[in-house]
């Protein structure tokens, strides 16, 4: 009876087959494929995640080229040079492991007598390798890490102006990129290195936290967010308000309420969708992928709302991400449809030495991210929560949240200047220095959206432009900086009712009369060039300083 039940099960998959001139059967493609990807598979999600990253690194990298001159070069504010010295200073003129170890950085290795090219090489290098990632595709680890090296060290010796959340959450995502990759293999779908589940449970456990660290210092902070008003003022009060935020300023009060309910839904419920099963984990990725486009909407956080997207996209597999992908024969779909259909059937590549030393690098990572989530995990649980904070030097495994209190009110700050040999003359002319994407609020009505000015007054563009009033001049003399404070009104209250013009409830200097004699009086902010405060410091908005001038 043995012969007989063979041929009849070679008969029915000789049927089933079709043979090599029949059409494909039901669910096959002419390649005789499955026609969609199974679910389970991470190949085409590491592939969108490296090019997600690769793009935020590209856009980090060219802001530091454009701004780090300014900011720590030789010349800068807070010039970086100086802070290494007081670093090395306070651990007694060596550089040795504890001054590397509290300022981990490769300008330690440098020549610091032209700090101003060292810093345009790292960010240069870094938009080279971050190019090639982003058009290519494909990664290693050697190129993930030297992203990750160039970048930390231009974070550590940024001061202040490095301290703000995204720079440590870019950071933290970029190390667990490194992992994403095979060590030397440049290719998109690298065989014999799949895509490990911990690295891609790193990730979720990143947007699990930032999210819920986010909605839980707002239920712990500005009682607006618990009565639901929150929303009636940050749109105008936010760092950089765009036109957009000023039509949803002017939303009726029922959906600010919504928006309010919606924000908490999303930042303390959706994350545990983590946790539930394949399904509700594609639905937290879609979720929350879309809240962070409508927040890129509404305003500009820099490229915070780019970077939360990208430990989301973690929560997608093959199948999700597949419609991103050309079907044609020999493209990355199809590769990916055989490697499925031969695991299918079995066919796997024996298990070599160097996939045992990959499994245990990664079982030391995720040994490693538990170990550093304790004081995380625990902060998350304190009625004390403190944000954007790392507590090691390499920003591993971080806090998160953000506006934890909404501003009221809007301070936004006037620097004037003169070309005029004596600046106490009566007659000598100040005027005012003009910037990008920031509002001239003594000719702003109500009524105009933020950056749009009231008709007649001197700048008639739509945004100002950034002009310098005394360019080729020379060097002005710069008056102290004034702060114009305006008190932001609910859409249906009676200002906004009668259209009036919105007067400055304060216009008080800023700065001393005189020019303090270094940036260390410009900014004096405790431990912005002095070692020993932790790693964290928080945002300027976060130190009292209003929206309008981290803006």
């Amino acid at each position: 009876m043995a012969a007989p039940e063979e041929s009849l099960r070679k008969r029915k998959a000789g049927k089933a087959g079709g043979g090599p001139g029949s059409p494909p059967g039901p669910g096959l493609d002419p390649t005789g494929c499955s026609a969609g990807l199974r679910a389970g598979t991470f190949w085409l999600t590491r592939i969108v995640l490296l090019r997600a990253l690769a793009f935020i690194y590209f856009v980090a990298f060219l802001v530091a080229f454009h701004q780090n001159k300014q900011l720590i070069g030789d010349w800068g504010l807070l010039p970086c040079r100086a802070y290494l010295k007081s670093v090395q200073q306070y651990f007694r003129g060596r550089v040795g492991w504890d001054a590397v170890s509290y300022a981990p950085t490769v300008l330690w290795l440098l020549d610091w007598s032209h700090m101003d090219s060292n810093l345009d090489a790292l960010a240069l290098l870094g938009l080279g390798v971050s190019s090639f990632v982003l058009v290519t595709g494909c990664a290693n680890m050697v190129l993930m890490a030297t992203l990750w090296v160039l970048y930390m060290s231009l974070v550590n010796v940024g001061q202040i102006w490095y301290s703000f959340g995204w720079e440590s959450q870019l950071l933290e995502t970029g190390f667990l990129g490194i992992f994403l990759c095979p060590l030397w293999t440049l290719s998109r779908l690298p065989r014999g290195t799949p895509p490990s589940r911990i690295v891609l449970w790193g990730f979720r456990w990143l947007i699990f936290r930032i999210m819920l660290g986010a909605g839980l210092i707002k239920i712990r902070g500005d009682r607006c967010w618990r009565d639901l008003t929150c929303m009636d003022f940050h749109y105008e009060t936010q760092p950089v308000p765009n036109p957009v935020a000023y039509f949803l300023h002017q939303s009726p009060w029922w959906v600010h309420r919504g928006e309010t309910l919606g924000n908490h839904f999303v930042e303390l419920v959706v994350p545990f969708f983590i946790f539930l099963g394949r399904r509700m984990c594609v639905l937290h990725g879609a979720l929350q992928i879309l809240f962070q486009v409508i927040l890129i909407i509404s305003g500009n956080l820099s490229f915070l709302n780019w970077l939360t997207m990208v430990p989301s996209v973690a929560c997608f597999d093959d199948a999700t991400l597949g419609f991103l992908f050309p079907s044609g024969p020999g493209g990355l779909k199809y590769r990916v449809l055989k490697m499925q259909e031969e695991a299918a059937r079995g066919a796997l590549a024996p298990l070599r030495y160097g996939c045992m030393v990959r499994r245990a690098v990664h079982l030391a990572l995720a040994a490693l991210v538990a170990w550093l989530s304790v004081p995380v995990v625990l902060n998350l649980l304190s009625p004390t929560q403190i944000m954007n904070t790392s507590f090691n030097p390499l920003r591993i495994v971080n806090t998160y949240g953000a506006f934890g209190s909404i501003t009221k009110e809007r301070t936004e700050v006037i620097l004037q200047g003169t070309a005029a040999p004596n600046a106490s003359s009566p007659d000598a002319v100040w005027e005012d220095y003009e910037f990008k994407c920031k509002p001239d609020l003594r000719a702003q009505r109500v009524d105009h959206p933020p950056g749009r000015q009231a008709p007649g007054q001197r700048c008639l563009s739509s945004v100002p432009t950034g002009r310098q009033p005394f360019r080729g001049q020379g060097a002005p003399q710069v008056a102290a900086g004034r702060a114009l404070q305006v008190q932001v009104q609910p859409p249906w209250g009676p200002t906004r009712r009668r259209r009036q013009v919105v007067a400055p409830e304060e216009d008080r200097p800023l700065l001393p009369p005189r020019q303090p004699p270094g940036p260390g009086g410009l900014l004096p902010l405790p431990g912005v060039a002095a070692p020993g405060r932790g790693c964290g410091l928080e945002p300027p908005r976060h130190r009292r300083i209003k929206p309008g001038l981290a803006a």
